[in-house]
């Protein structure tokens, strides 16, 4: 419920009762979960996480996903009669550049001039353009055929309504370059001479589609189209969720609790009331436990400016019932998070007799690997408005997932989904953070309470790091039998981490296939004796999905005990890594125990191992891989297969003296299959690489007494442009349309640690297991 404090002699307290949220039993949970083999996190109405239905388990791709995919050219397209072509971008634009390629695809088909051509933000409304969710590394993986066929469609009407009005046959004209031409006649007509009577035509069906051929392709894999927005952003004519300005608009900030499942136990709003600019004070009451992602609850100030809501909160005196996560205490977690990955545990994959061959063995290894908690620090916070009125709402905000946005504010108003209207702005970052709607809840709340008035929520950045739903923290522990020649015979991986799946499921623990799926399970190394075991150690903090999710610890873990098998075989790096991945061949991944193959059918997208060593000799090759090098000087490599991507990486780190580190290159080969748009898949993979390097050098979150001991960037530090690679060079394996399209946001930024701690051990002879790496080098050389 919400209570209201008005800033007048007579304070008024109204309450509004919201609902009951609905709950999962851990059973329940991991039921749905290990019964998948498609996409494993649907989330459906109030944000609940529900197990696939059988026919969704017969389904992949974006045909899996809530809404599938659609494409209905009247729903994307429109052509006015000055001839611009409009096109409907249905997924965030966060700057991945998704608002330009995916029209871009439409663009192509359609024989549209670029310069022509104005993108507009759909609504979030799944029922007429299909599933909306910008995460996953997906959006073209599983829309490109979708738009292609929504181009191709309108290619085709406007063919015939040209062919109709020159009484000829429609095989007897082409459109090219936003014109139709009669073939014979070279008569010509523009687009906007035939959009009206374009319009009227019914779209054909798909089987009877001209589709390109891809040497046709104006847009499509070339170099040369520019940003739809690069303008508009770079000088400051954009609109974010941050920016929302609406007339009579209030602001609001809200004192969350800091710790999960934390409450209010009373607060004296007197204060804050008495802060210039603030109205009212308004109590959200917490959501129960697994809350998903419903709002916090807390204590929100509402004011005619956001500084003075901000005034108002910090003159709140607050009493808070921590409840049980009180204790969670990042050093005294690690030491659990050890003891876990230390014994026996869920066996998650198991070929041969490992255990068995470890214990006879005489020659063996081990290690273990740390990495903190991470916080997404998107560029621009959370921010949502919303206006609720007449039974309706309006919300603008700043989400990669809209319909879940629609459904958690018509749970929490109890509206039907369809009477919440979702205006999708820019985000400004998201890296998985805004597919969690918490924020936007928020504003439709406030706005209700205050009877109608929009109100717009902002995120302080302490906000956001402090109520995060943070990327997990984990120890990976590794152990092998080895041959004479230094060759594992048997590979035991303890995987232990809080999961995701406890922000939806009470009592989950240890990490679900989904996540086990993220380069633990599904490594295809030629290993006699394979296996992999998941501890079940309990979140204490809301863990959610961050650019490339449990990869990050997988691979640094995986490709770092490589480099370290290699050296102590007294063998080259990539040599052994190759040796160990073997031959090519295609691997189904559920003979890697992988039921999940990110949502993607096993057999059109099987794990090839030939794709993989492809990407680790272009990488050496371009990087001069076993060059000499200066001393203190190292190059270092790494490979990853996520999202169904291959990327490896060489990085050539400097340290000197004094311990200090500087990387002035890194290579990075990519297979996604065909490249859409090549510009925005280098600069993702630049992106990723840069924010790779951060999260190894400074990333980490770390609690106290149940809080998050960082909040801003003095204590959560990024990267720099001082301390950035001088060079990062994007190597691409070509592919003309042979391999079905990979993901490409987040599949760069798993290899990036290992690549560099790889490089340092080349450079320094220093291993570095424990994350981040701050001041490790300084330390040791001292």
């Amino acid at each position: 419920m919400s209570t209201i404090f008005e800033n007048d002699n007579n304070a008024d307290h109204t309450e509004l009762n919201l609902p009951t949220l609905p709950s999962m039993s851990r059973r329940t949970w991991l039921k749905g979960v290990g019964a998948l083999t498609g996409l494993a996190l649907t989330v459906g109405a109030s944000g609940v996480v529900r197990a696939a239905t059988s026919d969704e388990i017969k389904k992949y791709g974006g045909d899996a996903m809530p809404g599938g995919l659609v494409d209905d050219t009247l729903a994307f397209v429109s052509i006015g009669s000055d001839g611009i072509v409009t096109i409907v971008a249905h997924r965030s634009e966060m700057g991945q550049g998704v608002r330009t390629s995916l029209p871009m695809v439409v663009a192509d088909e359609l024989e549209a001039d670029w310069s022509k051509v104005k993108v507009v933000q759909a609504l979030g409304l799944e029922e007429k353009y299909g599933n909306q969710n910008t995460d996953g590394s997906r959006s073209m993986r599983h829309s490109f055929e979708p738009m292609r066929r929504v181009g191709a469609a309108a290619r085709q009407m406007l063919e015939i309504a040209a062919a109709q009005q020159w009484n000829v046959k429609p095989d007897e004209v082409r459109a090219s370059k936003h014109e139709v031409v009669h073939t014979r006649s070279g008569r010509r007509l523009g687009y906007g001479a035939l959009a009206d009577a374009a319009a009227k035509i019914t779209p054909p069906a798909a089987k009877d589609l001209r589709l390109k051929k891809p040497a046709e392709f104006r847009y499509i894999g070339k170099e040369s189209t520019r940003g739809i927005d690069f303008k508009n952003i770079v000088t400051g004519n954009t609109h974010y969720g941050i920016d929302t300005r609406l007339p009579g608009m209030l602001y609001a900030v809200i004192a969350r609790p800091l710790v999960m499942g934390g409450k209010v136990t009373s607060f004296d709003a007197s204060a804050a009331l008495k802060v210039p600019g603030v109205i009212q004070v308004v109590e959200l009451k917490s959501s129960p436990a697994p809350a998903g992602f419903h709002p916090l609850g807390g204590i929100a100030v509402v004011a005619s400016n956001t500084w003075a809501a901000m005034k108002g909160r910090e003159a709140l005196k607050i009493t808070w019932d921590d409840g049980k996560h009180a204790s969670y205490n990042s050093v005294e977690y690690k030491k659990t998070l050890q003891e876990a990955a230390r014994k026996p545990a869920k066996v998650v994959r198991n070929n041969g007799d490992t255990m068995s061959t470890l214990s006879k063995s005489s020659r063996r290894m081990e290690a273990e690997y740390y990495l903190p908690h991470i916080a997404h620090a998107t560029m621009e916070p959370p921010a949502a408005t919303a206006q609720v009125s007449n039974g309706k709402c309006e919300v603008w905000a700043c989400v990669q997932a809209p319909q879940a946005t629609r459904e958690i504010i018509a749970t929490h108003l109890k509206l039907k989904p369809e009477d919440v209207t979702v205006h999708v702005t820019l985000l400004g970052g998201g890296f998985g953070r805004k597919s969690k709607p918490d924020f936007a809840a928020e504003a439709a709340l406030l706005s209700q309470a205050m009877k109608g008035v929009p109100v717009k929520v902002t995120w302080t950045r302490e906000d956001d790091i402090h109520n995060d739903y943070f990327h997990t923290v984990s120890v990976e522990r590794l152990e092998v039998s080895l041959d004479t020649a230094g060759r594992p015979t048997a590979w035991l991986h303890r995987t232990a981490a809080p999961t995701i799946a406890s922000i939806f499921a009470e009592g989950a623990k240890g990490e679900q296939p989904f996540e086990l799926g993220m380069s633990a399970v599904n490594i295809p190394f030629t290993i006699p004796n394979f296996r992999v075991e998941a501890p079940e150690v309990e979140a204490h903090t809301r863990i959610g999905w961050f650019r490339s999710v449990s990869n990050i610890p997988h691979v640094f873990a995986i490709q770092s005990f490589v480099a370290e098998l290699a050296a102590a075989a007294k063998r080259d790096h990539r040599d052994y890594l190759l040796d160990l991945i073997g031959p090519s061949r295609k691997i189904n991944p559920r003979d890697m125990a992988d039921e999940w193959n990110y949502g993607e059918s096993p057999e059109r997208y099987p794990l090839d191992t030939g794709r993989m060593r492809k990407t680790i000799t272009l990488a050496t090759e371009k990087a001069g891989w076993g060059r000499k090098l200066a001393k203190g000087h190292g190059l270092g490599l790494a490979v990853s297969y996520s999202f169904v991507t291959y990327v490896a990486v060489v990085i050539e780190a400097v340290v000197n003296a004094k311990g200090e580190l500087s990387v002035p290159r890194v290579d990075i080969a990519v297979d996604c299959g065909p490249q859409i748009n090549p510009d925005r898949i280098r600069s993702q993979l630049e992106g990723a690489c840069i924010m790779g390097l951060s999260l190894a050098l400074t990333g980490e979150i770390t609690f106290k007494d149940g809080r998050a001991e960082q909040g801003n960037f003095h204590e959560y530090e990024v990267m720099r442009s001082m301390d950035a690679p001088r060079e990062i060079r994007v190597h691409f394996v070509k592919h003309d349309f042979d391999v079905p399209l990979g993901g490409v946001g987040e599949p760069a930024t798993p290899p990036i640690a290992p690549a560099l701690c790889n490089a340092i051990f080349a450079a320094t002879g220093k291993r570095i297991r424990d994350l981040p790496l701050r001041n490790q080098l300084q330390a040791k050389t001292s």
